[in-house]
């Protein structure tokens, strides 16, 4: 393998560090189980799957399958994330499962050479993420909240 394309594919694996380790701050900062270290991870494997296989098939279809094989095997770790409490009839990791699995994406991006498209993608992910500590956001699904308890 030619040492340019060793270097391309460190610096895609450095972009997807930092982008996963920022979109994972949120939840590292307030103590969530799922936080930089699982986010960064997430995006790194994304990028590495998909600039390995770009590189060596530059094959569009055996792209593609590397990508849609990303998407069922992160679906199927957001799948361990979620459970469901029946005795509350609640239930939780949904948030958590929804963004590890958009982090994915963020990987296939920057494995892609569409750094642009990653950074907004990393940066909608973490204002997501930030929502729920947002003080009129909270103001305003506490109102959503009371409007729909008063409807039933």
């Amino acid at each position: 393998m030619d040492i340019n394309v060793v270097l391309i594919i460190v610096a895609k694996l450095i972009v997807s560090f930092l982008l996963g380790a920022f979109i994972g701050f949120d939840r590292e900062r307030h103590g969530r189980d799922a936080g930089t270290r699982t986010y960064a991870a997430v995006c790194i494997g994304a990028t590495l799957f998909t600039a390995i296989a770009n590189h060596l098939v530059r094959d569009v279809a055996a792209v593609s399958r590397v990508i849609a094989n990303i998407v069922t095997g992160v679906g199927f770790l957001g799948a361990g994330i979620i459970y469901r409490n029946s005795s509350a009839g609640t239930s939780h990791g949904l948030t958590t499962a929804a963004t590890v699995w958009c982090t994915a994406a963020v990987g296939v991006a920057v494995g892609l050479n569409m750094f642009i498209i990653a950074t907004v993608g990393a940066v909608a992910l973490y204002f997501l993420l930030s929502l729920h500590h947002q003080h009129w956001y909270v103001k305003w699904k506490q109102k959503m909240l009371h409007k729909h308890g008063e409807s039933n």
